[in-house]
């Protein structure tokens, strides 16, 4: 909901164009885009820079959102430093079957853990191209919203003093539990959801990946997956309960079940190694509509989540900032108002066509699991039809790369 200003006890009203209220992918891409065409905006961020620096998140980004990133000056350390992936894995029914998309589309996926992504924008925005930023604000409140006259007030971390800033626009970019999303209207506002009933343990292992690409292990037991971070860093998943305590997951017990539920005929031992993060996530999705209310724009978490299970959110995130921050540009530089006009139904097609493809993937992943002989059946035939029909392997490599809704 918005708020009353606050201008008892408060410093002098600020302007500027646009605020940004979030510094991950999505705000700090929108701010970037915004500094660009010399448009004045501020972001404004809860936690620290080095928080947000270092926060483990995806890492798998899809390469119509790194072309986006590179034609806008954005990519210069993340060509240099990514991984190419052009294959995957599957294993099941003890055996490794290899998915080579590379071969299939000319397209592949870079792997950049969001951390160094962040790095780099930060820099980008804020010490290469002189944006405003502020860390660790608090008690951050949007304002008139819904009139030509929106703010946003804070309070600010040194003086513990309320600041208000006017602005034309806000960029609503901080995620599922922010202050944007809670701004609209209940009454106005449709969350659409989806609960998986599973959980996935995120684990981070200090040990270099087993192999060369992301693996999929469906299994009786449960799910697995290897997504490798760097040459030193993998990302394990284990299907678990939802809602189950890390506690019930000791070092050993990780490594069994993973070599387990990753296991197959002719295949090297896992390397292992110390586990430095261990997180149960509640396998869910989520779109909010409207994803506009007046003069607030909301992009990213804020708007949508998508489970990891397709490695979609990050992507997402971006596909809405390359939309906002370019309709934001051309309504304040030229009067063009048609890309704001249209913002949410361009993100929407995007989102509901990567829901689809995550729900698709997640009964191929755990339909194994389910404890229903029909259900298992079914996942393993659609398992066996990615190897065997060229058509379903080509349908697939297009979603999965997300190549069929091209920005």
């Amino acid at each position: 909901m918005t708020h009353p200003l606050p201008y008892a006890d408060s410093g002098a009203p600020q302007r500027f164009s646009v605020v940004v209220v979030g510094a991950g992918p999505a705000g700090l891409t929108v701010g970037t885009i915004l500094r660009a065409a010399s448009v004045d905006c501020l972001v404004l961020e809860t936690e620290t820079r080095e928080f947000i620096e270092q926060r483990p998140r995806a890492g798998v980004i899809e390469e119509w959102a790194v072309r986006g990133l590179e034609k806008r000056g954005l990519a210069r350390n993340l060509l240099d430093r990514a991984e190419l992936h052009t294959a995957c894995e599957f294993r099941f029914d003890g055996e490794r079957y290899r998915f080579p998309y590379g071969d299939l589309t000319d397209s592949h996926h870079f792997v950049y853990p969001q951390p160094l992504l962040v790095t780099d924008l930060v820099r980008e925005y804020a010490d290469v191209r002189g944006g405003a930023i502020r860390f660790g604000v608090r008690d951050v409140r949007l304002h008139d919203v819904d009139s030509d006259r929106p703010s946003v007030s804070y309070t600010c971390p040194e003086t513990d003093q309320r600041q208000v800033v006017h602005c034309d626009f806000v960029a609503g970019c901080d995620g599922a539990r922010g202050v944007s999303r809670a701004a609209l209207p209940p009454e106005r506002v449709r969350i659409a959801r989806h609960d998986y009933g599973i959980g996935w343990l995120a684990l981070l292992a200090e040990a270099p990946p087993s192999t060369d690409c992301v693996l999929f292990g469906c299994h009786e037991r449960g799910f697995a997956g290897q997504m490798p971070r760097s040459p030193e860093v993998t990302r394990y998943y284990l299907q678990c309960p939802p809602g189950d305590d890390v506690e019930n997951w000791p070092h050993e017990r990780v490594w069994s079940e993973l070599r387990e539920r990753l296991g197959a005929a002719g295949v090297p031992p896992l390397t292992e190694g110390r586990l430095t993060e261990k997180r149960v996530l509640d396998m869910h999705d989520y779109v909010v509509e409207p994803m506009v209310h007046g003069r607030l724009f909301l992009a990213g978490d804020a708007a949508h989540l998508v489970a990891p299970i397709a490695a979609k959110g990050m992507n997402l995130a971006l596909h809405d900032a390359f939309l906002l921050g370019d309709a934001l540009v051309a309504r304040l530089t030229t009067g063009d108002g048609s890309g704001l006009d249209g913002y949410a139904q361009a993100c929407l097609r995007r989102v509901w066509d990567y829901q689809e493809f995550s729900q698709w993937l997640s009964e191929v992943y755990h339909g194994t699991a389910a404890g229903d002989p029909f259900r298992a059946g079914t996942a393993l035939a659609r398992l066996r039809r990615l190897f065997t029909s060229p058509t379903a392997a080509a349908a697939f490599a297009e979603q999965y790369l997300g190549t069929a809704a091209r920005y």
